[in-house]
């Protein structure tokens, strides 16, 4: 890889307009521009998400006269509330367009950030919790906005660094909201009642920057307006077509132009070589055509949302993304079992999100790699199937070995967070490819997906649980193993495809 692809205007793919390389050092190019506000507007909308954890178990707690099934459920909440707006939001990135909709996310999260330091008892928290975690549905726009910025053969890196940084966010604030509220008791005199509410301002005032930047200095699609998407005019070769790795082979052919089919006939339409047309560009328009996002109706988002290779996606994200939100409390194990202070285990939590800064993109990367040797989505699979199930080993290892060491508690950590953060990010390095017309339905129901895991799943696990914490983890991992090996038989593309190859 050259260096100079950091900052360098890309090349783009003369079919679709979509970059083909990430120049993430160049926020003045548009695609440059996209990947900045994508990424660091994910990040700021977790790292407000998550800023009550990391003071729950003990100053909020104790401030405002929880209960631990309180705590437990104010947690749940965020989580429900992310789940349902992240199923919502889908469709309405297919109809809207995905920079619009991340804004509008951005700025209904706010409003209850900067209402924070207002709570006063647990209702009201829970309240709160619920409608600041509408912050954690932004990965929906993030993944669909970038994926119609970048092309196949970096989708996976640009869409993984985004939400590794964007999930690093969940990692920073563990280490900063102890870190604040320490300054603030110590150095600056106010008393714990006071200080744990301060912090929240900041967020607030990053994530209104952030959505006024988003809707004032960027583009809906490389080609322009989100209406006008179908309006783009394809540079072609006549009679052959340029794929996303810039080879150039013989176009598919067809006898109808894709524009006018509907939602579900552009998926499945196959290319008849009997009846090839004479007219490459049409050829190469049809190709283009079949990868536009649509506005769907409700019968054809059913039949994407209830197709077997959802499925898949929603299993595979349900594991990994799931299995991190309920093991981001780990940090309540750190206390238990050797690190009683709630700053210094807090610091120590932070490690499992901020890991998220190599490890989601690596998964992603590697992806990238395979699919440029192999050409094949099949190859990812297995790679996605691989990482899946040895999340789960690390996860029996937590549970059977229930380490009272710290080098043997933060490695076998670390080795779970690289092989978890990888399964996130490998995960949506498959989701472009499948029903690709369909990628806001497809993002938002495999998005929710991964909160189901953790709300309905895991986290349910550690509540019935207790402090068990290490069989919570160990019931984890059997989970994780299950479902990957039992669903790895499944196609990644749904036969008959034209688009997402």
């Amino acid at each position: 890889m050259q260096l100079s692809l950091l900052w360098k205007a890309p090349t783009v793919n003369p079919v679709n307009h979509k970059a083909q390389s990430v120049p993430i050092l160049n926020p003045f190019d548009k695609y440059g521009r996209t990947f900045f506000f994508c990424t660091f507007g994910f990040m700021i909308a977790f790292l407000s998400w998550y800023a009550f954890p990391p003071l729950m178990g003990k100053t909020i707690k104790k401030d405002l006269h929880l209960s631990q099934t309180e705590v437990a459920n104010s947690n749940v909440l965020a989580l429900t509330a992310t789940l349902v707006v992240r199923f919502l939001i889908g469709p309405l990135c297919d109809r809207f367009g995905p920079r619009l909709c991340f804004a509008g996310v951005l700025l209904a999260g706010a409003v209850p950030t900067a209402l924070a330091g207002l709570v006063t008892n647990a209702t009201g928290l829970l309240a709160l919790r619920f409608f600041v975690g509408v912050l954690g549905a932004t990965f929906v726009p993030c993944q669909v906005w970038s994926t119609g910025f970048f092309d196949k053969n970096v989708v996976g890196t640009a869409n993984g660094i985004m939400a590794g940084i964007g999930n690093a966010g969940g990692g920073i604030t563990y280490f900063v909201m102890p870190a604040v509220f320490d300054s603030l008791v110590h150095e600056r005199g106010l008393t714990p009642h006071k200080a744990w509410r301060v912090p929240f301002v900041v967020p607030f005032i990053l994530i209104v920057i952030m959505a006024l930047g988003m809707i004032f200095l960027c583009e809906d699609t490389p080609t322009g307006a989100w209406a006008d998407r179908h309006n783009f005019s394809p540079r072609t070769i006549e009679g052959k077509i340029v794929d996303a790795t810039r080879n150039i082979s013989d176009a598919p052919t067809t006898d109808k132009d894709a524009k006018g089919t509907s939602y579900t006939e552009k998926d499945k339409k196959n290319s008849d070589p009997e009846s090839a047309s004479s007219n490459g560009s049409i050829d190469l328009e049809t190709v283009a055509q079949s990868e536009v996002i649509q506005a769907p109706t409700f019968k054809e988002a059913m039949q994407v949302i209830f197709s077997l290779t959802m499925s898949y996606a929603r299993g595979t994200y349900a594991c990994s993304f799931g299995g991190e939100l309920a093991i981001n409390s780990i940090w309540i194990f750190y206390m238990k079992n050797f690190l009683p202070c709630e700053t210094k285990s807090g610091r120590w939590a932070a490690m499992f999100g901020l890991l998220n800064l190599f490890c989601r993109p690596a998964g992603g990367i590697i992806a990238d790699i395979i699919y440029r040797h192999t050409k094949s989505v099949a190859a990812k699979k297995w790679w996605l199937v691989f990482i899946g199930s040895i999340e789960g080993v690390f996860c029996l290892a937590i549970g059977l070995v229930n380490p009272h060491h710290e080098s043997t508690m933060f490695g076998l950590v670390a080795g779970l967070a690289f092989f978890m953060d990888a399964s996130n990010g490998a995960s949506f390095r498959i989701v472009p490819h499948v029903h690709p017309f369909a990628n806001g339905i497809l993002s938002g129901v495999v998005g929710a997906s991964g909160n189901l895991g953790g709300v309905q799943f895991f986290s349910i696990i550690f509540r019935y649980n207790g402090v068990k914490y290490d069989r919570v983890i160990m019931i984890i991992g059997g989970i994780c193993i299950g479902i990957n090996l039992s669903i790895s038989w499944i196609r990644p593309i749904p036969k008959g495809q034209i688009g997402g190859k």
